[in-house]
C-alpha cells in the first residue's frame, strides 16, 4: 500500500497541482494586500475619502458589509486578469508545429471494384483484374 501511495504522489500531475494551490495561496495574499492595503485607499481617496472597509447598511440587528464584497469583486478581477496574462504569456512561448509534409500515397483504388490496393499492385486481389 505505502508503494502504491508512494507512486501516485510522484506522479507529476499531483506534484504539479501541489505547487500550484501553495503558489496560489501565496499570490493570493499578494493580491488581497495589494487590494486593500494600496489600491482600494486610494480609490476611497479619489471618491472623497471613503473607506470600503467600513460601507456597510445596518438592517435589524444585521450588518451587511458590502464595502468588503467590493473589496472580493476587485481581487478577483486583479487575479482573473493576472492569470490571463501568465496563461498568454505562457502559450505564446509554446514552440508552434509546422506542419507535417504532405507523405506520397501507398495504396490506389482498382478502377474496376474500387478497393484500396497498394500502388505497385499488377493485379486487384479482390475482383483480380489486371491493372
Amino acid at each position: 500500500m505505502y508503494k502504491e501511495f508512494k507512486a501516485f504522489v510522484m506522479r507529476g500531475n499531483v506534484l504539479d497541482l501541489a505547487v500550484a494551490v501553495i503558489i496560489g495561496g501565496a499570490f493570493g495574499k499578494i493580491i488581497g494586500s495589494l487590494v486593500n492595503d494600496i489600491l482600494m485607499p486610494l480609490i476611497g481617496l479619489l471618491l472623497g475619502g471613503v473607506s470600503f472597509a467600513d460601507l456597510m447598511i445596518t438592517v435589524g440587528a444585521a450588518e451587511v458589509k458590502y464595502g468588503a464584497f467590493i473589496q472580493a469583486i476587485v481581487d478577483f478581477l486583479i487575479i482573473a486578469f493576472v492569470i490571463f496574462l501568465i496563461v498568454k504569456a505562457a502559450n505564446s512561448m509554446k514552440k508552434k508545429e509546422e506542419p507535417a509534409a504532405p507523405t506520397e500515397p501507398t495504396t490506389k483504388d482498382c478502377p474496376y471494384c474500387f478497393t484500396a490496393i497498394p500502388i505497385k499492385a499488377t493485379r486487384c486481389p479482390h475482383c483480380t483484374s489486371q491493372l
